[in-house]
C-alpha cells in the first residue's frame, strides 16, 4: 500500500549537498562474477567543486571540441531530449580520446545540459562525483567533460540498444521486445549494479532505479545510468540519510515517500518495481489502463505470492520461454523486495545470488531443449533459443536511431 502516491511530497531536513541529474551511455560487457570482486576506485565524497572536478578520472574538453565532435550539435545527431537538454552522437579517438571528425573514431554520447535548467548545475557535478570516480561494468562510464562559461556537457560511452524501456513498453519494428532469457540477464546486471552501490566500499544509494536509467549495449548488457539523485549512504551508527524525497511516481519506496528516510533498502524497493514491470511488460503507472490496473505495485501484488494466480501477472509476449518454476521463483523475488517494512526485503547481494541462480536454471532449460515444463500462456511468444531478439531489417535499425535513448521522465517528486 501507498506504493503509488500521486501527490508530490515536501522536503524533509535535508542533509549536506544532495545533488540532482538525467543522463545517459558505448559498447559493454557481461560479467560472471559477484559484484563486490570487480574494481573499481572508491570516492572520497568531495564536496566542492573544484574536489569533485580535481579528483575525477575524466577528460576536459573545450566547448569548441565538442561542437566539433557532434557536427556541431546537429539536429541530425540527437540522440534523446528532456528537460536536461539534449543528449547528441559525437566522435573521439578510441585511444587517446581525443575529439574526432564526425563519423570517424569511437561513438560517444554527449549531453547538452539546458542553460535554463533549474538544477542543471549540480546534475552535472552530481554525475561527475559519482561516476568520475565508480568503474563497474554494470555502470555506463562517464568519459569526460565541459565547463566553460554557462556551458556545460557531459561525454559518455555510447549504448546502442539504448533503454530498458524503451525495449518493454513502445511497440513497432523500432524496438526489439525482450525475450524471458534477455530479461532475467537485464535483470542480473542491473542488481549487481546496485550491488556494487551498495556494497561496503562504495555506499553509495542510487535513488532513482528505474526501466529508463538501465541502458543496454550491443549484446543486452544492462549498465546504470544517471546518478544525479545518488546520495552517500548513512556512515557510523546513523541508520539512514534524511533527504528531500526525490525520484519517480510508482518506484519510490513508501517508508521514503513518508519520511524522507533514505536507506539501501530504498533501492531495493525501486529494484521489485523494475523487476516487476520485467515480468509483467507493464508500466509502473499506466494511466491509460482501468482504476484498478493503473499502480502495476498494488495491482500485481496479490497474484505474486499466489502460485496459482501468478500466470496473469506475466507478459504474454512471453509465451513458451519459461516454466511454471521459473516464473514463482522470480515473482517472489519481486514480491520480498517490494515489502513494505524495509527489514523484510532482501539486500542486494541476495538478490544477485537468486536471479543468478534462476538465471543458471534456465540456461540449462534452454541447452537441454526442456520444452515440456515451459509455460503456455496466451500471447504472441518470442523465440528463446539464443536469448535475442529477432533481427530487424537494416532500415528498421537505421529509423530507430534517434529513439534509443530515454526521454526523461516529467513525474519527478520534489
Amino acid at each position: 500500500m501507498g506504493a503509488c502516491w500521486s501527490s508530490r511530497i515536501k522536503s524533509v531536513s535535508p542533509s549536506n549537498t544532495g545533488f540532482t541529474s538525467r543522463s545517459v551511455s558505448r559498447d559493454g560487457y557481461d560479467i560472471h562474477s559477484n559484484s563486490r570482486n570487480s574494481s573499481a576506485s572508491i570516492p572520497m565524497t568531495p564536496r566542492s567543486e573544484g574536489e569533485i572536478l580535481q579528483s575525477s578520472n575524466l577528460k576536459s574538453y573545450s566547448y569548441n571540441e565538442l561542437k566539433m565532435a557532434t557536427k556541431n550539435f546537429c539536429p541530425d545527431s540527437v540522440l534523446g531530449e528532456g528537460g536536461f537538454g539534449s543528449v547528441f552522437k559525437g566522435w573521439i579517438d578510441e585511444h587517446s580520446l581525443a575529439v574526432t571528425r564526425a563519423g570517424t573514431g569511437m561513438v560517444v554520447a554527449v549531453k547538452k545540459l539546458n542553460q535554463e535548467s533549474f538544477q542543471g548545475h549540480k546534475e552535472w557535478l552530481a554525475e561527475i562525483n559519482y561516476l568520475g570516480q565508480l568503474q563497474h561494468p554494470n555502470l555506463v562510464k562517464l568519459i569526460g567533460y565541459c565547463l566553460e562559461d554557462q556551458h556545460r556537457l557531459l561525454v559518455y560511452e555510447y549504448m546502442p540498444k539504448g533503454s530498458v524501456e524503451n525495449h518493454l513498453f513502445r511497440r513497432g519494428s523500432h524496438f526489439q521486445q525482450l525475450s524471458w532469457t534477455l530479461r532475467l540477464k537485464i535483470s542480473l546486471g542491473a542488481a549487481r549494479g546496485l550491488a556494487f552501490l551498495h556494497s561496503t566500499e562504495t555506499k553509495v544509494i542510487y535513488r532513482d532505479f528505474k526501466t529508463s536509467n538501465i541502458l543496454l549495449d550491443t549484446n543486452y548488457n544492462a549498465k546504470l545510468s544517471d546518478f544525479g539523485l545518488a546520495r552517500d549512504g548513512p556512515t557510523g551508527d546513523k541508520s539512514h540519510v534524511s533527504t528531500r524525497v526525490m525520484g519517480t511516481h510508482g518506484y519510490a519506496a513508501p517508508e521514503y515517500l513518508a519520511t524522507g528516510h533514505l536507506t539501501a533498502k530504498s533501492d531495493v524497493y525501486s529494484f521489485g518495481v523494475v523487476l516487476l514491470e520485467m515480468l509483467s511488460g507493464r508500466r509502473a503507472i499506466d494511466k491509460n489502463r482501468p482504476s484498478g490496473e493503473q499502480c502495476l505495485v498494488e495491482w500485481a501484488k496479490p497474484y505474486l505470492s499466489n502460485k496459482r494466480r501468478v500466470f496473469r501477472v506475466m507478459d504474454s509476449r512471453l509465451e513458451g520461454q519459461y516454466s511454471l518454476t521459473q516464473a514463482q521463483r522470480a515473482a517472489t523475488l519481486a514480491f520480498q523486495c517490494l515489502a513494505v517494512e524495509p527489514k523484510y526485503r532482501p539486500n542486494m547481494d541476495e538478490v544477485v545470488r537468486a536471479l543468478e541462480q534462476l538465471r543458471e536454471s534456465n540456461n540449462d532449460q534452454v541447452k537441454n531443449g526442456d520444452h515440456k515444463k515451459r509455460s503456455r500462456v496466451s500471447g504472441s511468444g518470442l523465440g528463446h533459443h539464443n536469448g535475442l531478439p529477432a533481427s530487424t531489417s537494416k532500415g528498421s535499425i537505421d529509423a530507430a536511431k534517434k529513439f534509443n535513448y530515454p526521454r526523461p521522465s516529467a513525474s519527478l517528486l520534489y
